[in-house]
């Protein structure tokens, strides 16, 4: 039905116009869910579509948001903006995606274009240290969740950080290499700068400590010097940094990966070096992507609750450009390890 009003769609579902755009501006707090399901009843029925531009004229806000991700070449942040926008669509916000390369510069134009353009909420998927490259806009009313990371001193005072526990889950894995048995292990990563990478690794080395490991057990490859990292790249850093270390004198028998992706390219890297994943090396990787399950052979790894995580960032966004909830704080969800056929008990290192 062309040319729907909200008074149509209000007579309709026998409320008041005023009730019908408070549920369309998001203002829904003291509604009934009956006169709720009501009103979304009498939209579907009668086909009703908001005018954008009016409503920008009323709010100076729209009805979207944005969500700017490192990449979406790693499957991880494809599932996470399709589960992100899942959430969104039900509550009639559409998304913006924008890929920054994790180029601080390229976030802050993002954020300063989306704001301009009047959207009022942004998910950012950045885990640098520091938000000061993107406070000033966070600071003129900007309602910001900053994704995969933990909360740090100077974020700006209109912020939620949500995440995994990345100690945790770096412990879970680490703590079942060592418990198969494994004393020789390496942890691969691209540069530890990042606010995810650094806890990981404090996870990894945390899970040595306790076991009374020497410091001499865990071999580090950040790849500076090799290969440089962004999402686009993980997979041939994992490849290069397997390449390296299973070529070493006395080689670890465990890798453990920052994430998937860069599992995926250590499990290359040693078929390469002509050994066994799962046999001669065990490999680990975070994030339990799709593809982490159709590897050959299928990888162990840390699974991250990317659906519940991705309804709490969209819930939380709301909260904050609603000026409601606390800000501030770390949203820490759960993570698990997933046991596939990537890790098994040490096995004598074959001889060349």
């Amino acid at each position: 039905m062309a040319g729907v009003t909200i008074y149509q769609v209000a007579q309709e579902a026998g409320v008041s116009p005023s009730t019908v755009s408070n549920l369309l501006n998001g203002r829904k707090g003291k509604m009934l869910p009956e006169t709720r399901s009501r009103v979304e009843s009498a939209i579907r029925r009668l086909g009703y579509r908001p005018n954008r531009a009016a409503q920008q004229l009323r709010t100076g806000r729209i009805q979207m948001l944005g969500l700017i991700v490192p990449s979406v070449a790693n499957p991880f942040w494809g599932t996470f903006a399709r589960h992100l926008e899942a959430a969104a669509l039900a509550e009639g916000f559409y998304m913006l995606l924008c890929n920054s390369e994790r180029d601080p510069e390229r976030e802050r134009r993002y954020v300063e274009e989306l704001w301009g353009d009047g959207i009022g909420g942004v998910v950012l998927c950045s885990s640098l240290p520091s938000l000061d490259h993107v406070k000033p806009t966070v600071e003129a009313g900007l309602g910001l969740v900053a994704f995969d990371r933990t909360a740090q001193p100077g974020d700006p005072h209109r912020t939620v950080n949500i995440g995994t526990d990345n100690v945790l889950g770096m412990r879970l894995a680490t703590e079942h290499l060592l418990a198969l048995g494994h004393t020789r292990l390496a942890f691969v990563s691209g540069s530890i700068g990042s606010v995810n990478r650094a806890e990981r690794y404090n996870g990894f080395r945390q899970a040595l400590d306790a076991a009374g490991l020497p410091r001499s057990a865990g071999l580090v490859w950040s790849g500076a010097d090799t290969v440089d990292f962004d999402d686009r790249d993980a997979a041939e850093l994992g490849r290069v940094a397997a390449l390296e270390i299973l070529s070493v004198p006395r080689p670890p028998t465990a890798i453990v990966a920052i994430n998937d992706m860069c599992a995926l390219g250590v499990i290359a890297g040693a078929r390469e070096a002509g050994l066994a994943v799962g046999r001669d090396v065990s490999v680990t990787g975070y994030d339990d992507i799709m593809l982490a399950g159709m590897a050959m052979p299928a990888l162990t790894t840390v699974r991250q609750p990317v659906e519940e995580m991705a309804a709490t960032a969209f819930a939380r966004l709301r909260q904050v450009m609603d000026g409601d909830g606390e800000t501030g704080q770390s949203i820490l969800h759960r993570p698990t390890l997933v046991v596939r056929d990537s890790t098994s008990a040490p096995a004598m290192f074959p001889v060349a």
